[in-house]
């Protein structure tokens, strides 16, 4: 005769993994599989973006981290581990490969490229940050006195 926990074992054999899992990494990605990963609250990944500077201060997808090409290995070698999951994107499909490519001959074993970069995120309404998507607050936009002259000449305007 079996014992209780012999027979716990059993029966937990026989049945079915119900543990959901999040989407696995692929070699290329949609944004689809990126904001799915996202969705699902993971957050052992990393997003990378290899653009210049002023294109990753106008418009990036949220929490991306910028590591323009010209310095891309030596910043992920100094802030990655070699097994974390990296989604990378750059200005084109092809700048985005030329980058995982770099990244996957440095050591990193799970690079994946995203496919259509900023708009293909947008299209689908993917998080976005930077002083496009939130808009300059301008010169004057913590001036108090300068805002209320503004609100006071379109009150009259409007009137």
């Amino acid at each position: 005769m079996k014992t209780i926990p012999d027979q716990i074992a059993d029966i937990k054999e026989k049945l079915p993994d119900f543990t959901p899992t999040p989407p696995g990494l692929k070699a290329q990605v949609s944004c689809h599989d990126l904001k799915a990963r996202l969705d699902w609250g993971e957050p052992a990944l990393t997003i990378v973006d290899v653009r210049d500077f002023e294109s990753f201060d106008k418009s990036r997808i949220t929490g991306a981290a910028p590591m323009p090409m010209d310095e891309l290995v030596e910043r992920a070698k100094a802030s990655l581990e070699p097994v974390r999951d990296i989604y990378i994107y750059g200005e084109t499909d092809e700048q985005t490969a030329e980058a995982a490519n770099l990244l996957r001959a440095a050591g990193f074993r799970k690079v994946a490229e995203l496919k259509g970069g900023i708009p293909a995120w947008k299209a689908i309404d993917g998080p976005i940050d930077g002083a496009i998507e939130h808009g300059n607050p301008g010169p004057d936009a913590y001036n108090v006195f300068a805002r209320l002259q503004h609100h006071a000449k379109a009150q009259k305007i409007n009137k």
